[in-house]
């Protein structure tokens, strides 16, 4: 069946065919496509569920987790195959991971997670991973935050050594620094990483410790409903959300409990450094802006953590409302700075210069 693909997804809803130009990106709602489909795309056949779609694309995702964007009419051969979308069961995504990676690798399953990590090395890796992800959630719901079931067991990869991480996320398009040594990725919804010890089996954690934290928090954030995986949050939220957990009190807060332990000490250094030189409306240009992030990285990360520290600790009902506020963007939507800005007053309240003012304070007196 050749039929176009954007119409096809609208006779499954409407009953009828209909013009797709009349439907641009983003005007349904996520759940409007709830149904699966079947399709071929480039060689391989996937099944999932398309979120959104017009005339020239659509956006779909995969029972894996996997968010594909592609022309309709690379599409061929599609069928509807359930009236719900359902992912991936444990069982059925273990023996996907089993058949991508070969068996050079073993496979994991710890709760909610499937870990891809080298052999013989279960104990190291698995249980790290499903700690993580519990302490995330541990940490939102005391404050009011609800957070979703993932609708697919998360997945981390864990390789050998930096050349097989290199190589695998070039061939996948992702173009990396060398000193990286890991990272989360929305579009495969996947963590990838390296074992830092290349396979000498030393249990080199503090190394990895860092990483796996900031990038588990991300994939947790982004699998809970606490950030929109198909409308990006503003960077200094996601970042700040990452770099938030960085600290051992947050991520482990029943061996670290005090407040001082929620304190990111790297962060707040970096944060102190970047004083002589940070000018009045910042906060405003943060909210508004993501350059900073590639501009002056060091400065824009401590920037996100000292907000976002400040925020949780200080307004934490009115965090928990910027979150959902946040997260319930229609699906690949564009944000304005302008709106961004106007969010983040509507939450907070409109003098953002006396808010700057009580952040810096608030810091200024961590020890």
């Amino acid at each position: 069946m050749h039929r176009h693909l954007a119409s096809a997804v609208l006779l499954a809803i409407t009953g009828a065919v209909l013009p797709a130009t009349v439907l641009p990106v983003a005007v349904l709602p996520a759940t409007a496509a709830d149904f699966m489909v079947q399709l071929d795309l480039d060689g391989r056949t996937i099944e999932g569920s398309p979120i959104t779609w017009n005339s020239g694309t659509v956006a779909f995702l995969r029972r894996d987790g996997e968010v594909l964007t592609f022309a309709p009419e690379q599409a061929q051969n599609f069928r509807q195959t359930a009236p719900q979308f359902r992912g991936y069961s444990p069982a059925e995504m273990r023996a996907q991971l089993l058949h991508e990676f070969g068996r050079e690798f073993d496979v994991s399953g710890t709760g909610q997670y499937l870990v891809v990590h080298p052999k013989g090395k279960r104990d190291l890796w698995a249980g790290r991973f499903e700690e993580l992800y519990r302490s995330f959630v541990h940490y939102f719901t005391v404050r009011g935050v609800a957070t979703d079931s993932p609708q697919f067991p998360l997945v981390a990869i864990v390789f050998y050594n930096k050349q097989d991480f290199l190589r695998y996320s070039a061939q996948h398009g992702v173009r990396l620094p060398s000193n990286v040594l890991g990272y989360y990725s929305r579009a495969t919804n996947r963590i990838l990483m390296y074992d830092p010890d290349a396979g000498q089996g030393n249990d080199n954690w503090q190394q990895a410790a860092e990483t796996i934290i900031h990038e588990a928090a991300h994939q947790s954030a982004f699998n809970t409903g606490v950030h929109s995986r198909y409308t990006s949050p503003p960077v200094w939220l996601a970042e700040g959300l990452g770099t938030l957990f960085e600290a051992p009190g947050v991520w482990n807060s029943r061996l670290y409990p005090r407040r001082e332990d929620r304190i990111n000490h790297a962060r707040l250094d970096a944060f102190r450094r970047y004083d002589a030189s940070r000018k009045p409306g910042w906060l405003a240009q943060m909210l508004a802006h993501d350059w900073a992030f590639q501009r002056t990285p060091d400065e824009a990360y401590a920037a996100a953590w000292a907000v976002t520290f400040f925020l949780a600790e200080t307004r934490p009902r009115q965090f928990a409302e910027y979150l959902r506020k946040t997260a319930e963007k229609e699906p690949f939507s564009e944000i304005s700075a302008p709106q961004r800005e106007q969010d983040f007053r509507d939450v907070f309240g409109e003098n953002l210069a006396l808010l700057e003012m009580e952040a810096k304070r608030f810091i200024d007196q961590l020890p």
